[in-house]
């Protein structure tokens, strides 16, 4: 089993310079981050490391000898924006970037993109699953069509002022992805699992890997802490980043030698990939290099 590093964490890097440090760092592999070159709506989005605007054939022989030169596998591309955004000219904007990302992994024979469902923040679950069907089953068809794999994350995109009252991403709960995988029943659609984001829910994040084994494409590898000192002074109501920080895997509440185990278990057989989102590590480069390095640690002495 490969470990891989998702490569937001390094916003200021070339596409040549986030392999190079993957390799220098004994990764295996890479996400790599496929925003517009223009967006940057939040912290680690807007991150381009292969503009998929302008891909052509050249470019991609390029890209995938130079990954292959440094022993890199580029494991899957990231994209995580609101395809169901409330404002349909942003909407628009989005899924038609994310067909392009569609297409890139196409052309560079990765077959893997990994995405948020997305949700219209004003709108009851009911509803969005609505929408959902209305936005995706095309989407989905055309990843069919490219034999590409769709793998959904399972963060609720629930932590800020901006993004009350009910989240920007639908697919955050087994009860969600049940229905999710009813309405379109494609081999090409599943999740990018994220343990982190059930611990902030208080829920197990052992189980999904039993119950949706066959629908886990990817697996992020973050870490969190949730106070409950400060659960106790602002309660569960209020902004998530309230009482909670993600952390970088090794700091946090997950047990990564069990949750490994189990993955090994289900019988995933792709990469796992480190995605890293600590402020402790981040005031300078020196020390997003450092907890590039502690990630790796933390994590590949559990790799069978």
């Amino acid at each position: 089993m490969k470990l891989g590093l998702l490569s937001a964490i390094l916003p200021d890097s070339s596409f040549e310079d986030v392999i190079n440090i993957a390799h220098e760092n004994h990764y295996q592999a890479v996400e790599i981050a496929c925003w517009p070159q223009s967006s940057g709506e939040r912290r680690y989005a807007g991150i381009t490391h292969i503009n998929v605007d302008s891909l052509n054939d050249t470019q991609v022989e390029y890209i995938l000898d130079y990954a292959k030169s440094h022993s890199i596998e580029i494991m899957a591309l990231g994209y995580y924006p609101n395809p169901m955004d409330d404002d349909l000219n942003r909407r628009k904007e989005v899924i038609n970037h994310l067909y392009k990302v569609i297409n890139a992994a196409s052309k560079l024979n990765i077959n893997r993109v990994s995405t948020f469902i997305g949700r219209n923040q004003f709108k009851n679950d009911e509803e969005n699953i609505v929408l959902f069907k209305e936005i995706w089953t095309p989407i989905i068809k055309y990843a069919e069509e490219h034999h590409v794999y769709i793998g959904i994350e399972n963060c609720p995109m629930y932590f800020t002022k901006d993004e009350w009252p009910s989240g920007k991403n639908l697919a955050y709960s087994p009860a969600i992805w049940r229905k999710m995988f009813e309405i379109i029943p494609s081999k090409y659609f599943g999740l990018s699992y994220d343990p982190s984001h059930f611990v902030l829910q208080g829920m197990d994040y052992l189980l999904p890997l039993k119950e949706f084994k066959d629908k886990i494409f990817h697996i992020h590898l973050k870490d969190l802490i949730v106070y409950q000192d400060k659960i106790n002074d602002f309660g569960r109501f209020t902004y998530p980043l309230n009482y909670m920080s993600p952390k970088i895997p090794g700091k946090g509440m997950i047990d990564w030698k069990i949750f490994i185990e189990e993955v090994v278990k289900s019988g995933y057989d792709q990469c796992l990939c480190v995605e890293i989102e600590d402020k402790t590590y981040e005031d300078s480069f020196e020390n997003i290099l450092k907890a590039i390095k502690e990630s790796y640690k933390n994590t590949s002495k559990f790799l069978p």
